[in-house]
């Protein structure tokens, strides 16, 4: 597999089509990008904002550019000798849109009998299809439609074929409905009842059988029409976790596309590895944590546990809100999916059978298990599970041939995602810049010493994973996590503004008021900006509803929600309020730069290929999806670029991080013989703790850590760093080093340096 030196993450809308995409390649080589790595492409529900419902894998979708875009793009990145990477989704399809979805439609429409009843993944022998789309389960607003193809059923903006022959002159609706191979059922049915698997808890995402060879080939082929044309160096495979052989898939992936640089969207638990897959790594969710963690004073743990039981009354930790929400996950949100387990146990009670499937998934220590390999963290779970039914359910659980312990696996990660990235993570808000994807909000932060062993051994095992900062899946953007990661230097300050901001809450929530006051803080608001007043309102509506706790997306308490916003708006109207805010953020701002700068150049440089997501290379202030999905504004990131010709100064316009980015994403691509290793650098003096270096090979990178502390207790003084033999110029600053290297010196220009052997 041939990997990219670095990927540019673009996600392609009807607003930002392949053409677009096409023509952003000159920028996208002036910054240095090895790859342009795209959303899905695939044909998706019309209107879909992100691409993931994908509803015909056998064409490109027409909204974001059809065939003729995808022609521009191909021409466009071999002109400029870039790759081109494509994320795919072979875990389900979108049938929000039946009559958008030819092979949900057959389904629907001939049952068994479709030629692609074998696709999806229903538990036929449970009874026809549950479609849970009513709003109550009254049939009266159902209506019967004459079609060429024999009628259709509607039910408002909704349509469903019927089946041939199954509607006469006379006949009434009820008869009509009986004669389908499906039924259509109130929605609040579908978390309990539903009989076809679906992406967590999505039932617009219908589960895909991939295991099926057939089903594999078909909605493949378009995929290895790309690879047998050279039109994709690049896979990144979404949600592998979903399938019901990862390895198996990953096998079938790797012989259609050999020499495809190929990585997998897998969530690693601290200390666990990644399957030994036919891939290249991971996505870097792994790495992303990484990168923030060792800018997180860690010595400040205990004193942000007692603040925060201090200011909220939430006792209790991380483990303790993860387990009791992935309970609630896994009993409720996916009961469906238990349910389907429990009708494969014949020789137990189901009532029985479901709670200690429950109980094994809630105490599950990863997202999932591959058996026959990895069978650890069943038997780590069941170390805590007491129940007379375990032992004969877990002969059957480490079975891999056997359906129940593949529905298991697959089970699992659902209730790993659903219980801790979207719920667990709103409802325990010690500290945030720690609750992200992949991230344990348990530990806070990394020292240097556990940072270098992390890279060297991603350097060992998997060189050529990807390694992120941001993603269209992160809860807040790279540089809101800079920020937040201040506040670990500064806890009285923080407290300070904690305090006031949540004296201004009117609602009975402190640990909600708790985690919007640090978002307010990493996103940084400015007073007047009603943009930004919008933005971070309906933040704060996804995380009241995700938390779940006194509203949620399916029962709305409109009086707390109207509490919650009131708060939001406090931060712009309340003249105390604001004035609080601004005495903080003014401590925060260029400490703030000086972590986002070390950030993106650790990244860049460390092991790994960095993928930048689309426009991180100047400042963002990014919050969880759909916010993370806003327009880009490429042509004032590029003409800042065609001026910028030496270090810029670090201030409000980001001219600094595109120009570190530029720096070294160039470096990558035009000598990746100097990032083939990883040395850690020790710094010595007073302020060594604050200098963080290693040598990649060739290539030095140096960069400040805890700025703010650096600062208060007086700065670098004499502090220095040991290069190698040799003459080295910093890329960053044209300044040259060698010897021994004063601090002061080494960050005269920029607080990060990243030096080459002259």
């Amino acid at each position: 597999m041939r990997a990219p030196t670095s990927t540019y993450r673009l996600q392609l809308t009807a607003d930002f089509t392949l053409g677009d995409a096409a023509g952003l390649v000159p920028y996208l080589s002036a910054l240095g990008v090895g790859a342009v790595y795209l959303s899905p492409v695939l044909q998706a529900t019309e209107g879909s904002t992100h691409g993931y419902d994908v509803t015909d894998p056998t064409r490109i979708d027409v909204e974001r550019g059809g065939e003729s875009g995808w022609r521009a793009l191909v021409e466009a990145t071999r002109s400029h000798g870039l790759g081109l990477v494509v994320d795919i989704v072979p875990n389900h399809l979108g049938v929000a849109v039946p009559a958008e979805n030819p092979a949900w439609w057959s389904v629907l429409r001939l049952g068994q009998d479709s030629p692609y009843a074998n696709w999806f993944d229903i538990d036929w022998e449970s009874g026809p299809l549950l479609l849970p789309v009513l709003g109550e389960d009254s049939l009266t607003d159902l209506e019967l439609h004459p079609t060429d193809e024999g009628g259709e059923l509607r039910y408002y903006e909704h349509r469903f074929p019927l089946a041939p022959d199954s509607w006469a002159p006379g006949d009434s609706l009820t008869t009509v409905l009986d004669r389908q191979a499906y039924r259509l059922v109130d929605w609040r049915r579908g978390d309990s009842e539903l009989n076809y698997r679906r992406f967590f808890t999505i039932t617009s995402l219908a589960g895909l059988r991939q295991e099926d060879p057939d089903v594999f080939s078909e909605t493949h082929d378009l995929i290895g029409t790309w690879v047998r044309q050279a039109e994709i160096s690049g896979l990144r495979v979404d949600h592998p976790d979903g399938l019901a052989d990862p390895r198996n898939y990953f096998e079938r992936l790797h012989s259609l596309a050999p020499q495809a640089w190929t990585v997998a969207e897998k969530i690693l638990e601290p200390g666990e590895r990644l399957p030994d897959w036919e891939v290249s790594g991971t996505t870097g969710y792994d790495a992303l944590n990484e990168f923030t963690g060792v800018l997180i004073n860690s010595g400040a743990a205990p004193e942000f546990d007692r603040m925060y039981r201090e200011l909220t009354g939430d006792r209790r930790g991380a483990i303790a809100h993860v387990r009791e929400d992935k309970e609630r996950a896994a009993s409720s949100l996916l009961r469906a999916e238990v349910n389907r387990m429990c009708r494969l146990v014949h020789d137990h009670p189901a009532d029985q059978v479901a709670q200690v499937l429950i109980d094994l998934a809630v105490e599950f220590p990863t997202y999932r298990s591959y058996l026959p390999e990895a069978g650890e963290s069943l038997q780590q779970a069941a170390e805590n599970v007491d129940h007379p039914l375990l032992a004969a359910l877990l002969v059957r659980l480490q079975d891999p041939e056997d359906e129940l312990a593949r529905r298991f696996q697959q089970l699992t990660g659902a209730v790993m995602a659903k219980g801790t990235e979207d719920t667990a993570f709103y409802r325990y808000g010690r500290f945030v810049a720690l609750n992200e994807v992949g991230g344990d909000a348990s530990h806070f932060g990394l020292t240097p010493s556990e940072f270098h062993h992390r890279q060297a051994e991603r350097q060992q095992h998997w060189p050529e994973a990807m390694t992120a900062l941001s993603t269209h899946d992160t809860k807040r953007s790279e540089d809101v996590r800079a920020r937040l990661a201040v506040l670990s230097e500064m806890p009285q300050q923080w407290r300070r503004f904690a305090e006031a901001f949540l004296a201004a809450a009117d609602f009975d929530d402190r640990p909600l008021a708790y985690l919007l006051a640090q978002v307010a803080v990493g996103m940084d608001p400015q007073p007047g900006d009603t943009d930004a007043r919008g933005r971070l309102r309906a933040y704060a509506e996804k995380a009241m509803r995700e938390a779940a706790v006194h509203t949620s997306w399916t029962d709305q308490d409109a009086d707390f929600e109207a509490a919650v916003l009131r708060l939001v708006d406090h931060l712009f109207d309340d003249a105390d309020l604001t004035d609080a805010f601004s005495r903080l953020q003014t401590l925060v701002e260029q400490p703030a730069w000086c972590n986002a700068l070390a950030q993106k150049l650790l990244q860049v440089s460390g092991p790994g290929i960095p993928d930048v997501y689309q426009g991180t290379e100047l400042w963002d202030d990014s919050l969880v999806d759909p916010d993370n999905r806003r327009p880009v504004d490429f042509a004032a990131r590029a003409g800042m670029l065609a001026e910028l010709m030496s270090a810029p100064a670090v201030d409000d316009s980001g001219a600094a991080k595109l120009w570190v980015t530029r720096q070294a994403l160039h470096l990558r691509r035009d000598r990746p013989d100097l990032f083939t290793g990883y040395t850690p650098l020790a710094a010595t003096g007073t302020a060594s703790d604050h200098l963080l270096a290693f040598d990649r090979g060739g290539a030095i990178t140096a960069v400040t850590r805890l700025p703010w502390t650096l600062a208060e207790d007086g700065g670098w003084r004499e502090t220095t760093l040991e290069l190698p033999a040799g003459t080295w110029g910093d890329v960053l600053s044209a300044r040259t080093h060698s010897g021994t290297v004063p601090a002061t010196e080494l960050f005269g220009s920029l607080p990060v340096a990243l030096l080459v052997r002259e």
